[in-house]
């Protein structure tokens, strides 16, 4: 085993897995706007091209129980350029794929290699303590762009050189990323003498060990569900009367939010000087905030725009700050601990996309904007509780 541990990281060192975050997760959200020219190509409906987007998340979800805790395991820097490389051959898999039924199975293997974003979370946050809030704020930053530009991206790439050239420059860019994390990436210690089974045991142990985990997962579920759901949804509001917006109209609200994401590093800088309560108790103010200016002002332009910077900030306030508590753990359990939270988050998304959907469709953006309300309330008495905790 390798014991060997750098606990030095450089600026450029964090900005570098900051973009290796965002490129690797915008692998799992390239599809969405080119399923109808990927449902073309191999002349199926757009209900079977769909299942790409299903089976991304499948994919993703998958990769984050079984991959996720081999960080404490296996050499992370390791760990991270196989799965780096594996990304690559899967991406340029599907830009030659001849069926929709390869393309299925390629968009599972991309997203299971693409959760070694992952991986670099626990690492950055092992190495340079004092720093940490401030470094996983770097690194979310990246996450968020990558998975806000994804879209823009690869609708821009396909209009002009077709859907498969949206994955084989992908997979340029994570081969030359994966070259340079070869250089520059510290070495990192894992912590686990144990066997893969054992492993897996011990990630689901730690839900047991530590209330704060239950706690912060559960709140990062919880207000997951509210991002998700609003973005599920607002595309259907800005595509309707009165607005009536294109998709690349629509696709500029994104854009706010990544003015939103940029906060991040300096919300993690917060968190590190013991602020994290009184943050996520501003950042949750923030989201309530939101919701209610969308409620009493649904066809304003402006207070939309507003309202989508704000619950982005807010959101994001309390991702990063739950991250970075959850690394106070301890330092020998980070992968498995980032299991725990991230899979709780992503099934909290889900739940949140549903949740959004059938508000919608029930009750249209009022039924929307009321459920996403409840969810953000729920996480008061959380935050209460939490207090003790921290």
């Amino acid at each position: 085993m390798d014991r060997k541990t750098d606990k030095e990281i450089s600026r450029g060192q964090i900005l570098l897995l900051s973009v290796a975050a965002g490129l690797n997760v915008a692998n799992i959200y390239y599809n969405q706007p080119i399923l109808k020219e990927i449902a073309e190509t191999f002349q199926v409906n757009e209900t079977k091209a769909g299942f790409i987007s299903i089976l991304s998340q499948v994919g993703y979800g998958l990769g984050l129980f079984f991959i996720t805790p081999l960080g404490d395991k296996i050499n992370k820097t390791k760990l991270i350029l196989v799965l780096q490389l594996l990304l690559v051959l899967s991406l340029i898999g599907i830009t030659i794929s001849g069926t929709i039924s390869q393309t299925w199975v390629l968009s599972v293997l991309i997203s299971f290699f693409a959760v070694s974003v992952q991986v670099v979370m626990p690492l950055v946050a092992g190495l340079d303590s004092k720093n940490r809030g401030k470094n996983v704020g770097t690194i979310f930053t990246g996450v968020l762009i990558g998975i806000l530009a994804a879209r823009v991206f690869s609708g821009f790439i396909a209009e002009w050189f077709g859907w498969r050239s949206v994955y084989g420059l992908s997979a340029v860019f994570i081969l030359i990323l994966s070259v340079l994390l070869k250089i520059s990436l510290p070495n990192v210690a894992n912590h686990f003498d144990g066997s893969y089974m054992k492993l897996l045991g011990s990630t689901l142990w730690q839900v047991k060990r530590f209330k704060l985990l239950r706690s912060t997962s559960t709140i990062g579920a919880l207000q997951f569900g509210v991002f998700t759901s609003f973005w599920t949804t607002l595309t259907f509001h800005l595509s309707g009367g009165p607005f009536n917006y294109s998709s690349d109209k629509i696709g500029l609200f994104g854009l706010v939010a990544i003015a939103g994401a940029v906060m991040a590093p300096y919300i993690g800088k917060h968190t590190d000087k013991g602020g994290s309560s009184n943050i996520r108790f501003l950042a949750l103010g923030l989201v309530i905030f939101s919701i209610l200016l969308m409620l009493f002002f649904p066809y304003s332009v402006i207070a939309l725009v507003v309202a989508v910077l704000l619950l982005d900030i807010g959101i994001q306030s309390m991702q990063v700050t739950n991250v970075a508590l959850i690394y106070t753990l301890d330092e020998t359990s980070h992968s498995r601990i980032n299991t725990i939270f991230m899979t709780s988050v992503f099934v909290g998304g889900a739940i949140g996309t549903f949740a959004g959907v059938v508000s919608w469709h029930f009750g249209g953006w009022l039924g929307v904007n009321l459920q996403m309300l409840l969810w953000a309330c729920v996480i008061l008495p959380f935050l209460i509780k939490e207090r003790n905790l921290v």
